[in-house]
């Protein structure tokens, strides 16, 4: 209390009493897999492609990190992080997964010259007794960013194209080039490195190597990649384990554990392991979901058959999608079939962001998908709904939608998707918003405080359509008072505070009964 001691008017600031509630963000992602670049198990966080591409490299072939990120981003996912937990390195510190396995490269570069702020190598080598090429490089007139290079064999002009100095989300020049040249390879001398025009001049470029022969791979050699690197520790913050520090997560995918197994450098029950890991993991930090990859080249049948025997899964901290869906590939410049998780958890953070966690994350169109890997038909979604696996199906004239939204779980209190998260939203919002009754005075005065403050967020949560109810009595109560707060429990330093709700569902089954009747004799007759 102050202390008054001569006469006069004093101003004071004096508490309210009330601490509102603020919902918490539900829509970040993270991602592990492996790239070519990046610090390996570090939990990097990335809100856009741009940054991405600046610390993990571009699409690369036998990889789905990166477009499972780009697809996260392109439905409308906002912040990312990202765990690098294998791959190739620019340098070659690091043998990428499955090199031995995966086909040969189809370019070999010769040795690389510098220029400027790039690296640039043959592909091929000239025709004169397999010499050298050479690369002039010539400015554009009038283009600060953007320069010539004009590739000779011997005297004979082969190639000649622009290229650009300036990195964004669409316009990357190692990307542009490799895709049109067939005698050159252009890259950036320092992975996302400040890029810069080089100056006008001719380099002169050593044939490539012979590429190596494809060394085919025992079924008894060992794995370059283990299924250990993606589960990690949390000690050792390596793998999804070292995700535990960050609470802001919200949903875990592990996109290339399938390209792991496609490799052929785990099977099905490692893929099983890595999943339940992920699945202990989300059920360990009670608020994000795991979002789950089925193997590829499986039908309806095959996919219900390891849904039930191979992964006898029940947990409501998971999701699974199916089937893969097909994408246009930058790289290659044609479409490519990859894992769903990553396009999924952009389709949650735009549902998040249109509708709100409450709504169910389904009837939305798949933002990038071109096709499917297979087209679920109706009876087939039959078979597949009731066992918690979601289908991501085509209708014509509707395009490429989510038409599932339901967990892993069997308690039917937790069948549905948007349940789940919000109640993951709910506990957290209410965890973070009462911070502040620590070490107050447990008394009624505290517990009608409580009260106030988790009523007034639930009513807004109420008026917003989340919860279920023509009135706010209807929808939730909330009871912190004597009786959830005896004189025992007080002693032991505890308040106690009961809540409940009535979570909205989504209408998942919608039926319209239609009869006939005769004219005159309904409802209807005044």
């Amino acid at each position: 209390m102050p202390t008054y001691l001569s006469p006069g008017v004093y101003v004071e600031e004096v508490a309210s009493g009330s601490r509102p509630i603020e919902g918490v963000g539900t829509s970040v992602a993270a991602f592990v897999g492996l790239s070519p670049t990046g610090p390996l198990n570090e939990p990097v966080l990335v809100t856009n492609w741009s940054q991405y591409v600046a610390s993990f490299g571009d699409f690369t072939d036998g990889y789905y990190l990166a477009h499972s990120v780009y697809g996260f981003f392109n439905n409308g996912g906002t912040a990312a992080y990202v765990v690098r937990v294998g791959g190739g390195d620019a340098q070659g510190a690091t043998e990428p997964v499955g090199a031995a396995a995966a086909a040969p490269r189809e370019l070999v570069a010769g040795e690389a010259v510098a220029l400027g702020t790039f690296r640039v190598a043959a592909i091929a080598a000239g025709s004169e007794a397999g010499g050298a090429l050479t690369v002039e490089v010539q400015d554009v007139e009038g283009e600060a960013e953007r320069f010539k290079l004009v590739v000779k064999d011997g005297e004979k002009v082969v190639e000649s194209f622009d290229a650009s100095a300036k990195k964004s989300a669409r316009n990357y020049v190692v990307a542009q080039v490799k895709q049109r040249s067939k005698t050159i390879v252009l890259e950036e001398a320092v992975a996302g490195g400040q890029l810069a025009r080089p100056d006008a001049q001719t380099v002169t470029l050593a044939p490539p190597a012979q590429a190596p022969a494809p060394v085919a791979v025992r079924a008894d050699a060992p794995a370059a990649m283990e299924s250990g690197q993606f589960i990690g520790d949390s000690a050792d913050r390596t793998g999804f384990g070292g995700l535990e520090a960050f609470d802001e997560i919200n949903m875990v995918a592990v996109p290339d554990l399938m390209a792991a197994y496609q490799q052929g450098l785990i099977d099905l029950e490692q893929v099983k392991a890595v999943q339940l890991g992920l699945i202990a993991h989300c059920e360990l930090m009670g608020d994000r979901m795991a979002i789950l990859d089925p193997p590829p080249g499986m039908n309806a049948r095959d996919i219900r058959k390891w849904r039930q025997e191979t992964a006898g899964y029940d947990s409501r901290y998971a999701a699974l999608y199916y089937p893969w869906i097909k994408s246009f590939d930058p790289a290659g410049g044609q479409t490519r079939t990859v894992p769903p998780s990553g396009h999924m958890a952009g389709v949650w953070a735009r549902n998040d962001a249109e509708r709100g966690v409450h709504k169910a994350p389904a009837n939305e169109i798949v933002r990038g998908a071109v096709d499917l890997e297979l087209q679920i038909t109706r009876g087939e979604q039959d078979l597949l709904n009731p066992i918690g696996v979601n289908c991501i199906r085509a209708f014509p004239g509707r395009g490429i939608r989510v038409w599932g939204a339901r967990t892993l779980a069997s308690d039917p209190a937790w069948r549905y998707l948007n349940v789940r998260r919000y109640f993951n939203y709910l506990e957290e919002s209410i965890l973070v918003g009462t911070q502040w009754v620590v070490f107050e005075p447990n008394d009624q005065s505290l517990w009608a405080r409580i009260r106030r403050n988790i009523s007034a967020f639930l009513v807004n949560e109420w008026r917003q359509g989340a919860l279920f109810g023509q009135r706010a009595e209807d929808a939730f109560y909330v009871k912190c008072d004597a009786e959830t707060n005896p004189p025992e429990s007080v002693d032991l330093g505890r308040v106690v505070c009961e809540i409940g709700i009535a979570p909205v569902k989504p209408a998942e089954f919608v039926v319209f009964r239609l009869s006939q009747f005769q004219g005159g004799g309904g409802e209807l007759e005044e």
